[in-house]
């Protein structure tokens, strides 16, 4: 006998076609694709204008200021990484001050001269395209900052005790140190240059000075000055025989007198004027 299996509904559930929808499904996105996408408009935008100015931007940064100006915020922040930015700022611009003395006096005698270009714990350079006429005219070159360096210094500490503050009276005396070392009669450094117009056997006092400083307080500094004062001392002996070196040096009593007096009495007056502004540490 054959036994039937009674009918009985499916265990799964019988697929159906689901209706037409009619909108998109939602895809998940980048995150980064989309920030890409919001930052490229301005970013081709940007290099668009800059493609369609470039000429102009190239004119405008071909101006020696951007070289000063980078310059000098790359000298800021490293003196800002020992002493604080405060500190720097106000020494950069003593140092800016200094050279501008040499740069007008270069161009009052109509000798093309660079704006300063900073060295972080160099100091700065002024680049001239000769050399003056004589020695008489390297001094003058060679004292303009100086002078307007103290001057800078004296106003700096004027405005210290004003407001009563410890730290424009120790870039004050920072100042007057900066422009006290750059007497010493070595070359390249500003007494050396002076002092030719003087007697150039000062040079090897003022090396026989530096040698000793060298030894007593060693400083990488030091030694460089030493260095380069050293292989341009060398370089001036070797060419002292030349006529035209002679006729270089050739310099009048009275210029002599000027130059010596107004090198002495500028160098005791910074002396004294650190004396007045040298702060003790506490600490």
């Amino acid at each position: 006998m054959s036994q039937l299996t009674p009918e009985r509904d499916p265990d799964y559930e019988l697929y159906e076609p689901e209706p037409a929808r009619d909108y998109e499904p939602i895809h998940p996105r980048s995150r980064w694709r989309e920030i890409g996408k919001k930052l490229w408009a301005p970013i081709a935008g940007l290099g668009y204008l800059l493609f369609k100015l470039k000429a102009a931007l190239f004119a405008l940064f071909k101006f020696k200021v951007f070289a000063t100006s980078g310059t000098m915020l790359v000298s800021v922040a490293a003196y800002a990484w020992i002493w604080g930015w405060k500190f720097a700022v106000g020494f950069v611009l003593l140092l800016l001050v200094h050279e501008m003395g040499h740069v007008l006096e270069l161009r009052r005698q109509g000798i093309p001269a660079s704006a300063p270009l900073f060295i972080p714990f160099l100091g700065a350079v002024v680049g001239m395209k000769q050399m003056p006429h004589d020695a008489w005219r390297e001094a003058q070159v060679a004292l303009a900052g100086p002078l307007l360096g103290s001057l800078a210094a004296a106003g700096v500490w004027a405005a210290g005790e004003a407001f009563d503050s410890n730290l424009l009276i120790a870039l004050a005396f920072t100042g007057f140190l900066l422009n006290l070392f750059n007497l010493l009669p070595v070359v390249p450094l500003d007494g050396g240059r002076a002092v030719a117009a003087v007697h150039p056997a000062l040079w090897a006092v003022g090396m026989a000075a530096l040698v000793a400083l060298a030894f007593l307080y060693p400083n990488p500094i030091l030694l460089l000055v030493l260095v380069f004062g050293g292989l341009e001392l060398w370089h001036r002996w070797q060419a002292r025989k030349d006529p035209a070196a002679a006729d270089y040096y050739r310099v009048r009593p009275w210029q002599r007198l000027a130059v010596g007096g107004t090198y002495v009495a500028l160098a005791a007056l910074l002396a004294l004027a650190m004396s007045a502004t040298h702060i003790e540490r506490s600490f």
